[in-house]
C-alpha cells in the first residue's frame, strides 16, 4: 500500500507540474476518481503529439497554459526560419481543450513570404478570426517548453493555389455526338447594297426629315410604307420608300401607295394603286394621295360589276369602265388644282393600278393607269416588259365636263396666267393604259413607279439581281422584299414603289 501511495503521489506531482494548479485541484477534487481522470487525460496526451513514457523530469515549468497554439509555435521556432514564431498568438477559446484531437495542418512555408489572397472587387476582404487558430500538420514533432514571458507567434495561413484552367468536358451518352464543323450552316451572304463600279452619291439611310406644319400634321408622309396579303393562289407584297435624294434634302415622299379589299370571300376584289406626284412641285404628294383615294373610291363603288366582268373575261367592258373611272379621278384633280389656285398640269400624278380577284379559280389580273411607271412579268427567271402591250395608241382620254361651279375651266383662277397648259387651255393627259393577263403558276407580276422602272430597264445587273432574288419557290417575306427593292444604283435616286404578285 505504501508503494501504491507513493506512485500516486508521483503521478499527481507530474500532472500538477504539467497543467498547473488547476489540474492539481481538479485531480484532488475528484477524490478516488482522480487517478482515472488522470489516466484518461494521459491517454489523450499522446494523440496531441506528446511523447510516451515521459516522466516528471521531461516537463519544464508551466507558467503559461499549455495550449495547441503554444505547441505549434514551439515547433515553428524549432524547425522554421528565424523569427517565424515570434508573432502574438490569438486568444484561446474553450474549444481548444487539451484533450481535443488536432486537425491536420499544411507544411511549413518556404523562404518566400506568403502573399495574401486577392479580395473580391466590391467587398472588403474578411479579417482573420482570432478564435480559430490554424490547424497543425500531421505527425508534428513534439513542441518544446515555451520560455517564460515569451508569447507564441500567430501562424499566417498560406495563400490558396491559383485556379487551374477549366478542363473541357466531352458530352457522353447515346445522343451526344461531336459537332461536325463541315456540316454547319454557312453564314448568310451579305446583302448587295448597290450595283455598279461606284456607290451612289447619297447615303443609303435617311438623313433629314420633311418640314412639318403644326396645323396640318395629318399630311405628314412616312419615309417607308410596307404592305402584304395572301388570297387564294396569289401572294401580295408592296413597298414604297423615299428616294436617296429626298432622304438627303428632307423632301417628302411623292409616291403614294393604296391597298384595299372590297367585299368578302370569293367575290372580294383587291385594288392596289400607285401614284407619283410631279417633281419640284409644292403639294405633289397631296396630288398623288388624292389620285389614289379617288380611284379607290370609284372602284369600291363599282367592285361588284368589275369583279363579275373579270371572272367573265369581258375585257372590252372592263377597259371602257376603268377608263371612265380614271377620267373622273383626273377631273377631280384638275378641279382641286383650281381650288388651290394652281395650274392643273402641276397638281397631277402618274397613276397605275392592279385589280386582283380573290376567287382562287380566277387567275385574270387587270392593269390600268396613266403616266410613267412600269409593268413587268417575271417568268422562268426572265423579265418581260408589258408596257408596250398595255399602251393605248388611240386618242387621248377626253376631259370630262365639270360637275360643280368650282370645276368650270372656262375662266382662270386668281393669278393664273393665260396660255397653253393653263385652265383656259388644259393640258392633254397621257394615253390610257390597260392590260388583262392570265397568270400561270410560278409567275410574278411587278407593278412599279418610275423610280424602280427606270433602273430595271436601264441597268442589266439591277434587273438580274431582282430576278435572282424573286425567282424563288416561295414568295419572300415583307422584310426581304423591301431589302431587295432597296437595291441602289448610281444615277437613280427617285422615290420607289414596288407591288409584286406571286402566283402559286
Amino acid at each position: 500500500m505504501s508503494e501504491q501511495g507513493a506512485r500516486r503521489g508521483q503521478e499527481d506531482d507530474w500532472w500538477r507540474q504539467l497543467y498547473g494548479e488547476d489540474g492539481a485541484e481538479g485531480g484532488e477534487g475528484a477524490g478516488g476518481g482522480g487517478a482515472a481522470g488522470g489516466a484518461a487525460q494521459a491517454g489523450a496526451a499522446p494523440a496531441a503529439g506528446a511523447p510516451t513514457g515521459a516522466g516528471p523530469a521531461d516537463v519544464g515549468p508551466a507558467e503559461a497554459s499549455d495550449t495547441l497554439d503554444e505547441r505549434v509555435a514551439s515547433v515553428l521556432r524549432t524547425v522554421g526560419p528565424p523569427g517565424w514564431g515570434d508573432r502574438p498568438p490569438p486568444q484561446p477559446t474553450p474549444a481548444d481543450a487539451p484533450g481535443r484531437a488536432a486537425p491536420a495542418a499544411p507544411a511549413p512555408p518556404d523562404e518566400t513570404p506568403p502573399r495574401a489572397a486577392p479580395a473580391p472587387p466590391d467587398e472588403t476582404p474578411p479579417r482573420p478570426e482570432p478564435d480559430r487558430p490554424a490547424p497543425p500538420a500531421d505527425k508534428t514533432p513534439t513542441p518544446g517548453p515555451v520560455p517564460p514571458g515569451e508569447p507564441p507567434a500567430r501562424r499566417v495561413p498560406s495563400p490558396p493555389p491559383p485556379p487551374s484552367e477549366p478542363i473541357p468536358l466531352k458530352a457522353t451518352g447515346p445522343g451526344a455526338r461531336p459537332r461536325d464543323v463541315a456540316r454547319s450552316a454557312p453564314p448568310p451572304a451579305p446583302a448587295v447594297m448597290y450595283i455598279g463600279d461606284r456607290p451612289p452619291t447619297y447615303e443609303a439611310e435617311p438623313a433629314a426629315l420633311p418640314a412639318a406644319d403644326p396645323a396640318a400634321l395629318d399630311e405628314l408622309v412616312p419615309d417607308t410604307a410596307l404592305e402584304g396579303a395572301q388570297y387564294g393562289s396569289l401572294t401580295l407584297r408592296a413597298a414604297s420608300q423615299r428616294g436617296d435624294s429626298a432622304r438627303y434634302r428632307g423632301d417628302v415622299r411623292r409616291d403614294a401607295l393604296l391597298t384595299a379589299r372590297f367585299g368578302a370571300g370569293r367575290h372580294a376584289l383587291i385594288l392596289v394603286a400607285v401614284a407619283t406626284g410631279r417633281p419640284a412641285v409644292e403639294g405633289a404628294h397631296r396630288a398623288a394621295r388624292d389620285a389614289c383615294g379617288w380611284i379607290g373610291g370609284a372602284v369600291g363603288r363599282s367592285y361588284t360589276q368589275l369583279a363579275e366582268d373579270i371572272r367573265a373575261d369581258r375585257r372590252g367592258d372592263l377597259k371602257a369602265g376603268l377608263q371612265r373611272l380614271t377620267d373622273r379621278s383626273y377631273g377631280k384633280l384638275r378641279a382641286r388644282a383650281l381650288e388651290r389656285g394652281g395650274p392643273p398640269e402641276q397638281y397631277t400624278a402618274a397613276l397605275r393600278c392592279l385589280l386582283l380577284p380573290a376567287d382562287p379559280d380566277c387567275r385574270t389580273r387587270v392593269f390600268f393607269g396613266v403616266g410613267a411607271g412600269g409593268l413587268f412579268r417575271l417568268r422562268d427567271g426572265a423579265w418581260t416588259d408589258l408596257e408596250s402591250v398595255a399602251t393605248d395608241h388611240g386618242t387621248p382620254a377626253p376631259i370630262p365636263a365639270p360637275t360643280r361651279a368650282t370645276d368650270a375651266p372656262d375662266r382662270p383662277g386668281p393669278g393664273l396666267p393665260h396660255g397653253p397648259g393653263t385652265a383656259e387651255y388644259p393640258a392633254h393627259p397621257e394615253p390610257f393604259l390597260f392590260h388583262a393577263a392570265f397568270a400561270r403558276p410560278g409567275d410574278a407580276l411587278l407593278l412599279c413607279s418610275a423610280g424602280l422602272a427606270e433602273p430595271l430597264r436601264q441597268e442589266p445587273a439591277f434587273a438580274a439581281h431582282l430576278a435572282d432574288r424573286w425567282s424563288t419557290p416561295e414568295p419572300p417575306g415583307l422584310v426581304p422584299f423591301l431589302a431587295t427593292a432597296q437595291l441602289r444604283a448610281k444615277g437613280h435616286a427617285k422615290d420607289r414603289t414596288a407591288v409584286a404578285v406571286w402566283e402559286a
